[in-house]
């Protein structure tokens, strides 16, 4: 004869006990965050300033960048405007972090194209080269156009052109940087990137800026002023 006592039914209008359900662990999040609860986004942006990437590790994320950009592309230019607009974005943020670094009795955004280009062609080239660009020319043809030339491109050095693509210049993910840079000043401009190699300067780039009729436009009306 069992031992066990029959169970008694609940009582009436009494809701039942809930079920019993068997709990699973959910595993932990693989992110690991340091001890001080700190992330990048605490930094001083000021203690990087004078840091540099090592060209080793530039050279490998740059050449997985043209890989990603090479994908499904029907040409050269195809493929150097995907590098424009990867490095769009990359000014607009590199405009603010420099006029922040900058002195506060200096940190303005340009007003006027010639000090546009001049804060590009020496801030901005020394921050990402180390060394100011090789020249800045004005166009004798269109009044519109400017042209920044660097002898020998650091974003080239490391890339290796088939034949077939001798015409393509990597330096486009720069003139992508310095649209940016334009365009985040309301100077709105196109910039490509063009091979004029030399016998002494077989890589040379010439980043052509080409500013929109209403930058022109506004530069006039502010040298009458």
């Amino acid at each position: 004869m069992s031992s066990e006592q029959p169970s008694k039914p609940p009582p009436a209008g009494a809701s039942p006990a809930p079920a019993q359900h068997s709990l699973q662990r959910v595993p932990a999040s693989g992110l690991r965050y340091p001890s001080s609860k700190k992330t990048i986004y605490d930094r001083n942006l000021n203690r990087s300033r004078t840091a540099e990437l090592s060209r080793a590790s530039f050279a490998y994320l740059f050449g997985e960048m043209i890989t990603y950009a090479q994908r499904r592309v029907t040409g050269i230019q195809d493929l150097e405007k995907r590098l424009n607009v990867q490095g769009h974005p990359v000014g607009l943020r590199l405009l603010d972090l420099l006029l922040y670094r900058e002195p506060a009795r200096a940190a303005q955004r340009p007003t006027r194209i010639l000090p546009l280009l001049q804060f590009i062609t020496t801030t901005l080239w020394r921050h990402l080269f180390s060394r100011p660009a090789d020249a800045l020319e004005r166009s004798k043809d269109n009044e519109d156009e400017y042209m920044i030339s660097d002898n020998d491109p650091l974003v080239n050095q490391y890339i290796s052109v088939p034949k077939e693509m001798n015409q393509l210049n990597c330096a486009a993910f720069v003139a992508g940087i310095v649209e940016g840079v334009c365009d985040g000043t309301a100077f709105p401009a196109r910039v490509t990137a063009h091979s004029v190699g030399t016998e002494m300067w077989p890589g040379k780039t010439v980043f052509l800026i080409k500013f929109q009729p209403e930058v022109i436009e506004r530069e006039a009306f502010l040298q009458r002023g």
